[in-house]
């Protein structure tokens, strides 16, 4: 009976990072003129309309320019996310069963979060092809990648790390940890309709939520990438350099969290419910 469990679980975890990795490309391909708004007004704090003007002006042909490193970096990332902390919550429960499962669960989280770091490079190759006055110097991901390593080593594709696992740990801690208590205050349903639906709800509640609370660090990030050579500065120095870029006004680090807020409803509602059908599905 042992033996057939261990068999069932491991065949069990290669579908959270199937599963995942499925629903971040479906969420990419759908938010991502939305997400390079969002950068613009991280960027140059500038007003929504303002954002959408500039990608218009931009064109069509540019529109999903930097679509390859989110794909990438998503489908990646969102397949570690939420496969490690499967497995990691697995292998805690098994070696430490008196802990509580809140315990072992968040401790979970934390070590999935920061695996996902490893791939700091696609988001900061995506930042890269998304800031316009990077346009005219580089040609695709592979020429960005290529000029960083010749140019600057391994070290510079890693720019941003710092608020990337400031993020990604807390953030998983959250999103795990009140993933069930939030579906459980939803109403009861019993159609396969009315679970998608829930699920979508209750990741969107959830990615829209924590998207606020971590925005500031997603500012820093977007600072720290842009830069090419040159010094790595600390979040804290980066984080003063844009407070008086925006007047020492607070509110104005919010810039664009509206925005940010509805992408992440749709990004992580259809993540959260995708994931959930395609895991009931295989």
């Amino acid at each position: 009976m042992a033996s057939t469990n261990q068999d069932q679980e491991s065949l069990q975890s290669p579908k959270h990072y199937l599963c995942g990795s499925v629903a971040a490309f479906a969420n990419i391909v759908i938010t991502f003129p939305i997400h390079k708004a969002l950068f613009r007004q991280q960027l140059f704090g500038v007003q929504t309309r303002e954002a959408v003007r500039q990608l218009q002006r931009d064109g069509l042909r540019t529109l999903y320019r930097g679509i390859l490193p989110p794909l990438l970096q998503k489908s990646s990332t969102i397949a570690v996310m939420f496969g490690l902390y499967e497995d990691f919550s697995r292998l805690l429960r098994l070696h430490a069963p008196q802990a509580p499962f809140l315990l072992t669960d968040s401790i979970a989280a934390v070590l999935a979060g920061t695996a996902e770091a490893v791939l700091t490079p696609f988001e900061r190759v995506q930042t890269l092809l998304q800031d316009p006055r990077h346009h005219g110097n580089f040609q695709n991901t592979a020429h960005i990648f290529r000029l960083l390593l010749q140019q600057h080593g391994i070290r510079e594709l890693y720019r941003g790390l710092v608020p990337i696992l400031l993020r990604n740990g807390p953030s998983n801690v959250f999103f795990f940890g009140l993933r069930g208590p939030i579906k459980e205050l939803l109403p009861e349903v019993e159609t396969k309709a009315g679970h998608l639906v829930n699920d979508f709800v209750c990741g969107g509640i959830l990615g829209a939520g924590l998207g606020v609370v971590f925005y500031p660090l997603n500012v820093v990030k977007s600072h720290a990438q842009v830069q090419i050579g040159g010094e790595f500065q600390s979040c804290r120095v980066i984080l003063a350099n844009v407070l008086r870029e925006r007047d020492g006004k607070v509110s104005r680090l919010f810039r664009g969290v509206h925005l940010n807020f509805q992408r992440s409803v749709f990004s992580w509602g259809i993540i959260n419910a995708t994931y959930e059908l395609l895991l009931k599905m295989l």
